[in-house]
């Protein structure tokens, strides 16, 4: 792991008028690691991603990436430093095939005309570097593929363009256990590519499973980031429903190789 951060968030203030949705929210990610942010609904985590990725503004706090500060007032920014996001609802089209799809709006062109080839070999050496052999055909539509394949799509389409920090939004929430299990793996072989990978999901199994930390947002504070080693599951249920669990969280000091110190809770903050 590289000892600076690829990310780090110091300070972040964010309000959607008299609602403060986060509160000095400091945040780190590592390139080669997979970290989980948890958090009830209304904890912030969606806020937070947003304004990671330029959909919202903040109010105050400073963006560092790769150790220097940076300004990321919109998504073609975050674009530009290579962060990717993977919503939920993925944003693919199933009128379209998997390599239409990779390619929408960022498509290839020879000429006047779609350079076919190109995009199809890309897509292809795309999905062979995250070992992905669960796709017959990438001119298959998306329409005909399972959710752990569109899932992969989406991935595939969010580490095509030299990215560096990839952010996964529920990835499992609407797989089987064998969906669920690929697309773990695959979120894995991101981080061990070196690549940045934040994980958002409520699955505690997931989280244990594949992360190398673990960070809580509790009433838009984070509360704790530590280790996943160092922090157990019933911990860390009890900081996302109460904000502490014995030396970890408000008003606890989870400084050091595990964390980052937090302050006391002192206002709520509501998801967007």
């Amino acid at each position: 792991m590289s000892a600076t951060p690829l990310l780090e968030l110091r300070g972040i203030d964010k309000s959607f008028g008299p609602v403060q949705v986060l509160r000095d929210v400091a945040f780190s990610v590592h390139p080669g690691e997979v970290t989980a942010l948890v958090g009830d609904n209304g904890a912030g985590k969606s806020t937070l991603v947003k304004c990671i990725s330029g959909i919202y503004p903040t109010d105050g706090g400073q963006f560092l990436f790769n150790g220097q500060p940076v300004s990321i007032n919109s998504p073609r920014d975050a674009a530009a430093l290579g962060i990717e996001v993977v919503y939920q609802d993925l944003a693919l089209c199933d009128n379209l095939d998997i390599v239409q799809n990779m390619f929408l709006g960022r498509e290839k062109r020879s000429g006047i005309v779609l350079d076919e080839p190109t995009m199809e070999q890309m897509a292809a050496d795309t999905l062979a570097g995250l070992s992905v052999r669960t796709v017959k055909s990438l001119r298959q539509h998306v329409s005909s593929l399972s959710g752990g394949q569109r899932q992969t799509v989406a991935i595939a389409k969010a580490v095509l363009w030299n990215s560096k920090l990839v952010i996964l939004d529920e990835p499992t929430a609407a797989l089987g256990v064998a969906q669920t299990a690929q697309v773990l793996e695959l979120v894995r072989r991101l981080a061990d590519n070196g690549l940045a990978v934040v994980l958002i999901s409520h699955n505690m199994n997931d989280v244990f499973a594949v992360s190398d930390r673990i960070a809580a947002l509790y009433l838009g504070q984070m509360v704790a980031q530590v280790k996943t080693t160092e922090i157990t599951h019933s911990q860390i249920v009890e900081l996302i429903t109460a904000g502490r669990s014995g030396q970890f969280g408000a008003g606890g000091d989870t400084n050091g190789n595990g964390g980052v110190s937090t302050t006391h809770i002192t206002s709520p903050g509501a998801d967007r």
